[in-house]
This record gives C-alpha cells, structure tokens and sequence, in this order.
C-alpha cells in the first residue's frame, strides 16, 4: 500500500477487498454520502463496470465461454478502461477516489483460477496502488450466509463451478470462497492492508471506516470551494448520516 501523503497525484484512492457477503459496498457507498456530505470530492466506481467491456464479460458468462485467461484479461480491459477514463484523470484532478475491488480482486480470484500470479500482477502494472486499501474480514460461513440468503440462485462462474470442485453448485460455491479466503488473508499480510472486522455491526464499522480515512488523509484539501474562493458549499442536513455522524 502506498504510503498516506505520498500519491503521485493531487487525489487520493481508496481501495475495499473482500469476499461476496463481507458487506464492503454498503461500507464504501456509506462513506461516499458521508464524504459528499462534507462537501468532498468523491468519486464511486466498482468492479466490472465499465460500460465497453460488461456487456461481452455477460455474454461470455452466459455461456460459460471464460477460460481463467480469457476471464482474467477481461476484467483486467474493464479496469484499464475505467482507468484511464475515470480514475486517473480525477486523481490528477483532485478527487477522493473510492474503489469497490481493485486489482486485488484479480489477485485473488484469477490465481485460484490456475492463472500464474506473476502473470497476473504484471497484466495489472498499469494500476496505481491505493492509498488506503481496506479488507474486509468475515468468517467464511457468515459470508456464506448472507450471500445464499440474498440470492439462492447461484451463477455458474460465481460458484466456481469451471473448477470443477464439487458437481454440486452450494458445495462448489463454499469451496470457491474458502479458497478466495485463504488468498486473502496471504495478501492482506502481504500488501498491508487496513483489515476490517466485517461482522460487527454497521454503524460500528463505518465508525472505525471513517476514523481510518480521516486519520490519512486531510480532507480539509479535497473540499469544494465556492465560486468566491471562500469555505467549502455544504449540502442539505438531510444529507447527513446517521450512522456514526458527520
């Protein structure tokens, strides 16, 4: 992780990791209303989102057409466009930059996928490391939990099922995740990254959230001033949190 105030741009990234039903979206959107309740300048983007690449990584899936490769030079397309179109230029612009996965999420994934971790780490050179990149830790059957209790259904690539772990998809899917799980858990060591008790309540991890970003980085320089040059426009009240403040 790069270390806080020595971002080659004016702006800031902040990167989340961790497994399906660890909660960290709802954590990194709680942090974007709270930053934009401050009057910062922020920016959301998420994994697997650019609008070029989603629709032939749907189709791909839909037909279970991705080999490990195929799937990891996809992804890594998706965050090399959003890259150079969304995050770098507002990094150079000033922007608090909030990432849910990164190219961690690569690092992970396409290597229990039997893709050479070097490999891997080299396709995603072009990406600057965050500033701050939190992992959020939850035990494997709580993750589990929450995801088959929001949808049953489970998608074949989601379930790890091109693995070949278990012809059953619910099997599949708990051995797929522990093996997400022990990567990073290597990789949180590894690259440092801010671990997060995911099995706290809400309102108490986005406490600890806010006070970690806070801590690292002067928010006060990422505030919007307005048209006189003077204090930074503040939004509606009813735009404020409840959990925790602002």
């Amino acid at each position: 992780m790069t270390a806080p105030g020595k971002s080659p741009w004016p702006g800031r990234l902040i990167a989340v990791e961790g497994l399906d039903g660890s909660g960290k979206s709802t954590q990194l959107r709680l942090v974007k209303k709270w930053l934009e309740s401050e009057g910062v300048k922020v920016f959301f983007t998420e994994w697997n989102s650019s609008v070029i690449v989603k629709r032939a990584t749907t189709k791909g899936k839909k037909r279970n057409l991705l080999t490990p490769t195929t799937f990891s030079l996809i992804h890594a397309t998706d965050l090399a466009d959003r890259f150079e179109r969304q995050i770098l230029p507002l990094l150079q612009a000033g922007y608090v930059v909030l990432s849910d996965r990164y190219m961690f999420t690569a690092y992970v994934r396409d290597v229990v996928r039997g893709c050479s971790p070097a490999w891997v780490r080299n396709l995603y050179s072009f990406a600057a490391k965050p500033d701050i990149t939190m992992y959020f830790r939850v035990p494997l059957e709580v993750a589990l939990s929450r995801i088959l209790s929001s949808r049953p259904n489970l998608k074949y690539f989601e379930a790890g099922m091109d693995l070949g772990l278990s012809p059953d998809v619910y099997e599949s899917f708990r051995l797929f995740q522990g093996r997400l799980f022990e990567e990073y858990e290597r990789l949180a060591k590894e690259f440092d990254f801010v671990v997060i008790n995911a099995d706290r309540p809400i309102e108490v991890q986005q406490a600890q959230v806010r006070r970690i970003i806070a801590d690292r980085i002067d928010l006060a320089g990422f505030r919007w001033l307005n048209r006189r040059g003077g204090p930074p426009v503040r939004p509606r009240a009813d735009d404020q949190l409840a959990a925790g403040g602002a």
